[in-house]
């Protein structure tokens, strides 16, 4: 299927749906092909597997590294308020 961009932009998400459902969508600026809609690829277990592993790492940087403040936002303006009171 091929759109123009001014389409495009009206009919967005109709085009996500049908470039979700299998459809190619080329869509074009006056007259030349700029772009494709199509379908992602399905996420094997492997590259589910590299997600998970990436995460835990990222959790376990994140406690070994951390400052050890858990404090809100509103705990750290009370705290600021009161230094200048």
């Amino acid at each position: 299927m091929i759109r123009t961009l001014r389409d495009s932009k009206a009919k967005l998400s109709e085009l996500v749906e049908l470039a979700a459902g299998g459809e190619e969508v080329v869509i074009t600026v006056r007259g030349k092909p700029k772009a494709r809609l199509c379908p992602l690829a399905k996420i094997t277990p492997a590259e589910r597997r590299g997600t998970e592993t990436w995460a835990q790492q990222l959790k376990e940087a994140r406690s070994k590294y951390s400052v050890g403040s858990h404090d809100t936002a509103g705990d750290i303006l009370d705290d600021l308020r009161e230094d200048r009171a």
